[in-house]
């Protein structure tokens, strides 16, 4: 390639997990990026700006397909409980501090938390979106949310008709707000407390707008018990019957599947937003995520939020997801480090209708990057970069992120907001 306009090039990375249908790793190669872009793939050239990666590995930013962030000022506050004891508590507390400016110094908070963890893009659902892209874009993260809905009012005090006028506005209260490209997303809470004529009105609604449908279903049995009582039928045909099944769909946890449901999801080409720390810490279950793969559903990795699972660390969550499916089928060959690799990137960038644009480092698309420094006992010797990162690396490895080709922590530091500052706003709000 001739010499281009880099504005900053990676250069000499010793290792790049491209992530790519190919799943290609490659050696000692630098990456410029150009407009947000990465434009090259190969030797060193010249740039505006140079970032060295030698001794370093390059993959894409991971995609945290489920979580709520601003629920980092709720962390601890619900342990030892079922997610229907979870829920009880949450919500107490949530009436308390869960206002507009809690959320947004909540999502700054939870931002700076999974970018310095290595995640770069979050689909994340909770009360007052606006206020909660503000806090997570003046970060830097790419961030994928959008009103959410309930049959009652939460704890934002918002009736059925006032939710439905929010959400027709969103997409231009969205590109008001800027930040990274995300698409609209429309989040009913779940089959259980939206009912279904309902689920109805926000399925019409986001096939005007199309972008991302989320929600919460069959998370434990209790709550499938629960739907079948309230309204004759399980959460996902409740789903299916609303028109809410479709390739914009990502269900979140979806443990409790039968093989109705998963038919069902897999022909309308729906995706399962994977969260194994928040199910095992709930007791919820285990989710058999080889058979979703196998039925042909697209999976991705989530973390919850911080008052079920604590914290915000996807590569946690890749390795209890690794191990949990290989315990789950008894078969310690039953997934393979670079699919959940895959799920933790490409996967979560295909559930959200994006995998034109992130996910994988390849040229065109959106420079959304991780380096992590290979200086550490845990990562000597590295026989497999993908068996590394899923078994033996962690969110202390990461060093640089970059989102759409700008550097948003550097050397481990973030560089749009002072650390220390969010910190002690956070402490402010929850005291």
């Amino acid at each position: 390639m001739t010499a281009v306009n880099l504005d900053l090039l990676i250069a000499e990375a010793s290792v790049v997990l491209t992530c790519n249908e190919q799943e290609q790793v490659l050696t000692n190669v630098s990456i410029g990026i150009r407009d947000g872009r990465i434009a090259h793939i190969g030797d060193v050239l010249p740039a505006d700006r140079v970032l060295q990666a030698r001794g370093h590995l390059l993959m894409p930013g991971l995609v945290n397909l489920h979580t709520h962030l601003a629920m980092t000022l709720l962390r601890g506050i619900a342990e030892n409980v079922d997610l229907q004891g979870f829920l009880a508590l949450v919500w107490a507390e949530e009436a308390r501090v869960m206002n507009e400016g809690g959320v947004e110094v909540g999502t700054r908070l939870g931002a700076v938390e999974a970018l310095l963890s290595g995640t770069t893009t979050t689909l994340d659902m909770y009360f007052h979106p606006d206020a909660a892209h503000r806090g997570a874009v003046d970060v830097g993260l790419r961030h994928v949310t959008g009103p959410l809905f309930f049959d009652f009012p939460g704890p934002d005090g918002m009736e059925w008709p006032q939710r439905m006028a929010y959400a027709r506005a969103w997409p231009q209260v969205l590109a008001d707000l800027g930040g990274p490209w995300v698409p609209p997303a429309l989040m009913p809470h779940s089959p259980l407390t939206v009912g279904p004529d309902r689920l109805r009105d926000v399925a019409q609604l986001a096939r005007d707008m199309g972008g991302v449908l989320h929600t919460h279903a069959s998370e434990n049995h209790t709550e499938n018990l629960q739907t079948q009582e309230k309204f004759g039928a399980r959460p996902i045909a409740l789903l299916q019957a609303a028109g809410l099944v479709g390739s914009g769909t990502v269900i979140a946890h979806g443990v409790h599947l039968d093989e109705a449901d998963i038919a069902t999801l897999a022909a309308g080409a729906s995706s399962i937003a994977h969260c194994p720390g928040s199910n095992l810490k709930l007791a919820s279950g285990a989710a058999d995520i080889v058979n979703y793969y196998n039925a042909g559903l697209c999976v991705g990795i989530g973390t919850d939020g911080c008052a079920s699972s604590n914290d915000l660390d996807m590569f946690a969550a890749m390795r209890l997801a690794a191990n949990l499916a290989r315990l789950v089928r008894q078969d310690p060959a039953a997934i393979s480090a670079a699919r959940v690799l895959q799920a933790a990137t490409r996967g979560g960038a295909q559930a959200l209708g994006m995998a034109d644009r992130i996910g994988s480092v390849e040229i065109g698309k959106e420079a959304d990057l991780v380096l992590l420094d290979l200086a550490a006992p845990h990562l000597t010797p590295m026989r497999d970069p993908a068996t590394a990162v899923v078994f033996s690396a962690g969110r202390s490895d990461v060093r640089h992120v970059i989102v759409a080709g700008e550097v948003v922590v550097a050397n481990r530091i973030p560089t749009r907001v002072d650390l220390a500052e969010v910190i002690e706003q956070a402490r402010s709000v929850t005291a």
